[in-house]
Parts: structure tokens; sequence; C-alpha cells
């Protein structure tokens, strides 16, 4: 019988954890500031038997005392936590396991591979939801992928799975602060608890949690998965609560953090807890998990999809059971010494068991992708288009191209103010970089001017390609041949009101291929102002 110290064994998914093990026969001690608290917890369970332990105090003491086998850390939070627990079990040979899902922290932890090799002591860090599970269903998704250009996740919870005192501290932490997302083949900057949309969770029977909002949540993956996988895919990841009050609130307090109106959001914690409980009768006892992959499989252009619905209130099971299948391993010395996250070490499969034994389903599914935007604008015409042009048009859900644009503008004094106002980049040489965006057939293109950006969205109306600066609507024809593309302005509007094609800009934007790379040209012109714009250059895709 192992013994297994668990940090914070009484709380939210600690005690959880505690049970599973317990349950498997092990010897917990279940440890947290409040001994009250953990004497009555291990009162009502077996196995389990109460220690006293702060995980910011002194802890190699108890790790001296008590000489677990395993120490499993579930108290957090971890987004401004350091490695002292991890390092007071290296020292002590005690091996280490947490539920981190603190992005820094988990995605840091090889810093402590050669120390903990020497200890001859396993160091895990993630064995929760993010990153060991969501890990699992990429890597089981992405079998048979050639290039993978994006992954998309989300967590919805059920109002009933409370959050822990740690896991609300973790979210109000980046809450409205800047974080680094990988986008468009490059870092780029993104807000936490931003972004916020509709998740649709359905089972293709039918089963659905229907749309629940979430927002972009700062997690271990979206710094370790780019480099895991075939095309260093864009990666994002979404969260919420069932109910849609809870996270338009906490978006919108996310502003005044944005705004720098106030540093953090973590002063509301002691409030959140209490209002979340008067709130716990609400909604439904069903949470729901989400991983998308979209990319090329077999030369096709797929989305492929892993959806989970949790019933009965199991939902908050979940984010242990990648610690109860890691923490067997260890104990039954499976895994060899050193220090890393969780995310590639176990698959899909390993979870099978646990499921089962849950109010869990869980499916996979392969859904085709439409053709790309210019191809299904020109048809065949598209399939001559010389190799580069062609390669630049095939988005699919994210991409990204860089290269030098030379750009002249205007100097009339009405088109300086139209280039500001559409925020066009300055005159002169630039390295340019263009960062390409697709949903539901509609492509956000934001062209990146060394530091100036401005983009706008295509689309296609009546088998033409329609761009759209703000409430500005503007139709192309493509005419096309070997030689490249040209777009033929053929009327325009604002807020969709049709204008005097007479007054539109003039402009005849090109493409073609030169030199093996994509070469562009595009003059705009206002009737009566002259030149407003005019930039060229070249792009390679960043894959390359």
């Amino acid at each position: 019988m192992s013994v297994i110290l668990i940090l914070g064994g009484y709380g939210g998914f600690g005690a959880r954890l505690s049970r599973r093990l317990a349950a498997r026969g092990h010897r917990i001690l279940v440890a947290g500031r409040h001994r009250d608290k953990a004497v009555a917890f291990c009162d009502a369970v077996p196995n389990c038997h109460p220690v006293v332990a702060d995980r910011d105090g002194d802890l190699a003491a108890v790790l001296a005392e008590h000489r677990p086998d395993l120490l499993i850390d579930a108290a957090g939070p971890f987004q401004t936590s350091g490695y002292h627990v991890i390092e007071a079990c290296i020292a002590a040979g005690v091996d280490y396991l947490d539920l981190a899902d603190g992005r820094a922290f988990v995605a840091g932890i090889g810093t402590l591979d050669v120390a903990a090799r020497r200890a001859c002591t396993i160091a895990i860090s993630g064995a929760s939801s993010v990153p060991a599970l969501s890990g699992a269903v990429v890597r089981d998704l992405a079998v048979g992928m050639e290039q993978i250009m994006s992954v998309e996740m989300a967590i919805s919870a059920s109002n009933r799975a409370a959050a822990g005192a740690s896991v609300a501290a973790a979210i109000l932490s980046y809450a409205g602060k800047p974080l680094t997302v990988w986008r468009g083949q490059r870092r780029a900057r993104a807000f936490g608890w931003q972004e916020i949309g509709q998740e649709r969770f359905v089972l293709d029977d039918g089963t659905t949690l229907g749309h629940r909002l979430v927002a972009l949540a700062d997690v271990p993956d979206l710094e370790l998965l780019p480099e895991r996988l075939p095309g260093k895919p864009a990666v994002s990841f979404r969260a919420g609560t069932e109910l849609a009050v809870q996270n338009v609130t906490l978006w919108l307090a996310s502003w005044l953090v944005r705004w720098r109106w106030i540093g953090s959001l973590s002063a509301l914690a002691p409030w959140l807890l209490p209002l979340q409980r008067r709130m716990a009768g609400w909604g439904s006892d069903r949470s729901g998990m989400v991983v998308r992959l979209f990319g090329l499989a077999g030369g096709k252009r797929v989305e492929r999809r892993w959806t989970l619905i949790a019933s009965a209130g199991d939902g908050p099971e979940i984010p242990t059971l990648a610690a109860e299948l890691l923490a067997e391993r260890i104990v039954a010395k499976e895994l060899a010494p050193g220090a890393g996250d969780a995310g590639p070490m176990l698959a899909l499969e390993d979870f099978a068991p646990a499921f089962a034994g849950l109010a869990i389903r869980h499916e996979t599914r392969q859904i085709a992708q439409p053709a790309p935007l210019y191809q299904r604008v020109m048809g065949d015409t598209f399939a001559r288009l010389p190799d580069e042009v062609r390669r630049m048009h095939e988005v699919l859900r994210d991409g990204g191209a860089h290269g030098r644009a030379t750009v002249e503008r205007g100097t009339h004094p009405l088109a300086r103010l139209v280039g500001a106002l559409m925020g066009f980049p300055r005159a002169g040489e630039h390295e340019l970089h263009v960062g390409f965006r697709e949903d539901q057939g509609v492509e956000r293109w934001t062209r990146t001017f060394s530091a100036q950006s401005f983009h706008s969205n295509l689309g296609e109306e009546a088998g033409q390609i329609v761009e759209r600066f703000g409430p500005l609507r503007f139709h192309f024809d493509l005419p096309g041949d070997e030689q490249g593309l040209t777009m033929v302005m053929r009327s325009w509007s604002i807020w969709r009101i049709p204008l005097p094609l007479a007054l539109a800009p003039r402009t005849m934007a090109r493409e073609w291929e030169e030199d093996g790379k994509f070469q562009f040209d595009v003059p705009i012109a206002l009737p009566l102002i002259g030149p407003v714009i005019h930039y060229r250059g070249w792009l390679t895709p960043d894959a390359e």
C-alpha cells in the first residue's frame, strides 16, 4: 500500500481525488491548513488521515515526518506559484504530481528535469483537464493528419459544479490582462477572458448542452501545443460557466483591467464564491468539453471534433482523472525519473475506464470543410492560378505569411485624412506580415506593416468577393489565369446602402508569382482627390 500526501486534499478537486485514490487502497494523507476540515473529511472516507500542512510553509518537515511515496498538489492557484513544493519533494526524494493549469508554471517545469533525474524522482505538472486530457484528445484527433492549421478547445462547467477558491483566484488573476497566443503563424497578443462567444456542445444522437458562452482562458496548451503538432497550428482555449450572466459579468469586468483602470480583478475573489453559492441552485448538473482540429487529412480539408458531455454532476470529476491515472503509474514505478508536463503522457484510451464509470458520453467525428473562399468564387479558374497565388488563398481557419512591402501615400489633405481613418501604414519600406483567420467562409486579413496594422473581412456574395472595412463593402470580380488574378470592383455600399460607382475608390489590385514568391500590387485612389495609398511587395507562407 502506497502513501500519498495530497495538498488541498479536502478541497474541491482534491477531495474527489482523495476519494478516488483511497478507494484504490492507498493510504491518503489529506493535507491542508485547517486541521478541523481535514479531520471532518477523513472521518467520512476510509484510508484517509488528516495532516496539517501549508503549501507555502515548511514542507521539508512534513515530508520528513510522513515519508510519502508521492505528493500531489491539488491546492493551487499555480498562476503565481514558484517551484518550492517541487524542489522540496526533489530534496526529500519524494515523487511529485499536480493538477496545475497555470501556463508558465506547467510549461516551465522542464527546468527541474536535471535535478529530478539526479535525485531519481519524478515531477509531473498539469495532470488535469489541461494539458493532460486535452493533450491526449489532440493527439488522438491528429492521427493521419498531414498538417494542422488550428486547434480550438472549450470547456463549459455546470453551474452546480461551483469553482473552488483556487480556481476563482486563477481566473481573476489573468482576466483582462494581456497574454500571448500563437496565431497567423506568429506570436500575437490577446486578453484573458475576452473574445467571448458561443460554443455548441452536441452529440450525434442529439444530446446537447445548447449554446453556452465561453471566453479566452490562459492555459498551458497555448504554449505547448503549437510546437508539438505538424504545421505549428494556431491554438485557442476558451472556458466558461453554464450561466451566461456570470460569463458576461466577468467579461465586462475584464475590460476594467484591459483599459488599465484597475490592476487586477483578484480583489473580487472573496465576493465571487459567496455569490456563486447563492446561484448554485440555478442551471443544470451538466458540463461539456469540445476539441476541434482543422487541417489536411489525405489531402482533404477537414475538421476533426471530439465532444464530451457529462451529466449527473460528474463533470467536476474529470479534472482529477489524469492525476489518478498518473499517480497509479508513479507508485507502480512505471515512469522514469525526470520533470515534465503531463501533456504527452496519456492516451485518450487511458481515460475510457474512468469515463465508463461516470455519467459521461463522448464521441469523435470528422467533418468535411468547404473549398477556400477564392476557389468558391473563381470556380475552375482557381486551379489555373500560379502555385504561390493559389496557396496564399487556400486558407483554412488560420494562416500567415511574411515578406516586404513598399508603401506610397497620397499627398492631398483629404487623401491623408482618409488614410488615417482607414489605419493605412505610413510611406516607406516595411517588413510585412499578413495573418489570415477563417470562420464559416469569412476570412479576416490582418496586414501588419512594421508595427502598424489594419484589417478587413472578405466573404462571398452573389458569386463575388466582398471586402468589408467597417460599414463599407466593396464587391469584386476575380478574373484570373496562369499569369495571376485581378480584383475588379463592381459595386460598393455603406451599411448595405448602394453608393454610386462613379464615386467609388479607384483600384485594380493584382496578384502574381515571380521568383517563387507571391507578388501583389494594390493602388487605391479617390475621384477628384487622387492617390490615397499604393502598396506593393511580396509574401511567402510562414509555415515555410
